[in-house]
């Protein structure tokens, strides 16, 4: 079977569902496809930084979000070896972008916004992608169920795995050595956590509790596994009770935050990255494909950039890509449909390479940016505990706030 559609976007994550609706806003419509039967909530919450909120903004999304979680007042960083606080950082100063605004926000929620906004059928689910091949100024969508579609664009947002991040070129992104858990508790009354995002680092651990409302609380705990570690990951009722034994000394409020939290969530990930100097001479785009979020930037946590990075990718993709496929070829109508199908390749391609243009540095950054913070928080020894709580930690709290001042711009197009 074949069917025809202007826009495939790979993947339902963050990066997919925010660039199909920024296409919408434009009038463009895309087909998504998602290999799940359902929306993929994994993940819980996600820190919400500046730059995303302006995504969302552009998005017109944002306004239902901030109802539905607290604004962060700081940064609070604690030793878990000593149990004393070693820095804080109020979130009120102005960035160059105006004033700084974090929230943590519900995974959940933040899809089921994006993809209710959506048009009826944009998604599809249960849409395996299996490969991608070309014919003439079409890219083939080959489907697990033998379908195929022809695309006049095609977006690659299908994660660390990305089919179309592989025909592009890309290498599999790099495993760290690091493993993360995370979580999500839910109280039946106030959790009593403060509304600031709360870190504790100590002894090659990582670990933070950011409330997302008066009721629910995120929190993750990254290191790097021992062999005995990971053997442990079967048994999520053992990984349980030995991340409490890890916590170190931290409040008993935050504590009980991992105690509250269900046996499910109790799931290792190794943490993966894309070696940035790939993004300097990758394919960020090629003719008509592209791809963007973990497909384009996979990255560490450690600056709590990933989703935030991929809100950014949908603004800039659906606002190049909507000027090439809205743009007027000009003249009149060719008589030819190969030339009028050529000028209409030539134009997505453009618009494809200048968003690669937009999105390369700044991925390169943030990549980078990752791999240096989580070295730092989560290095060992009582040389580096030191430099860290005393030195370390404001320098650290700055590079969040710092690569969070960015404005990815409106979705308008000239």
């Amino acid at each position: 079977m074949e069917a025809e559609a202007d826009v495939v976007i790979v993947g339902a994550g963050i990066s997919g569902l925010a660039t199909s609706l920024g296409l919408h806003r434009l009038g463009i419509r895309s087909l998504v496809l998602e290999s799940s039967d359902s929306l993929r909530t994994t993940g819980f919450a996600l820190t919400t930084w500046t730059n995303a909120w302006k995504a969302l903004d552009a998005l017109g999304l944002a306004d239902s979000l901030r109802q539905q979680h607290v604004t962060l007042d700081g940064n609070v960083t604690s030793s878990r070896i000593t149990g004393l606080q070693t820095f804080e950082m109020s979130f009120k100063a102005k960035g160059k972008h105006g004033d700084h605004e974090i929230r943590c926000v519900k995974r959940k929620l933040l899809l089921e916004g994006l993809a209710n906004e959506l048009p009826s059928g944009t998604i599809r689910f249960s849409s395996k992608v299996v490969s991608v091949d070309e014919s003439g100024y079409f890219k083939l969508v080959h489907l697990a169920d033998g379908t195929i579609l022809k695309a006049k664009a095609l977006v690659g947002c299908d994660g660390v795995n990305s089919v179309v991040a592989k025909w592009l070129g890309f290498k599999q992104p790099a495993f760290t050595g690091r493993s993360a858990i995370r979580g999500c508790a839910t109280f039946k009354s106030s959790h009593g956590v403060d509304p600031k995002f709360n870190q504790y680092f100590g002894n090659g651990i990582r670990s933070g509790a950011i409330p997302c409302d008066d009721t629910n609380v995120y929190w993750y705990i990254t290191w790097t596994p021992s062999s005995q570690e990971k053997e442990l990951e079967e048994y999520p009722a053992q990984l349980k009770q030995y991340m409490l034994s890890k916590l170190g000394k931290i409040p008993d409020k935050v504590k009980a935050v991992v105690e509250n939290t269900e046996l499910d969530a109790f799931i290792s990930s190794p943490l993966r990255y894309r070696h940035p100097w790939e993004l300097l001479w990758g394919n960020i785009s090629k003719g008509n494909a592209c791809v963007a979020g973990d497909a384009l930037h996979p990255m560490t946590p450690d600056i709590g950039q990933g989703g935030c990075a991929a809100l950014e990718d949908s603004v800039v993709l659906a606002r190049c890509l909507g000027e090439a496929l809205l743009k007027n070829s000009g003249g009149e109508r060719k008589d030819k449909e190969g030339e009028e199908g050529k000028e209409e390749y030539e134009r997505i391609e453009m618009g494809l390479n200048k968003y690669a243009n937009e999105r390369r540095w700044r991925s390169f950054d943030l990549i980078s940016t990752s791999r240096v913070v989580g070295f730092l928080q989560e290095s060992n020894g009582k040389f580096m505990n030191f430099f860290r709580d005393k030195f370390f930690s404001p320098i650290l709290a700055g590079l969040l706030l710092k690569k969070s001042d960015f404005d990815c711009g409106k979705l308008s197009i000239s």
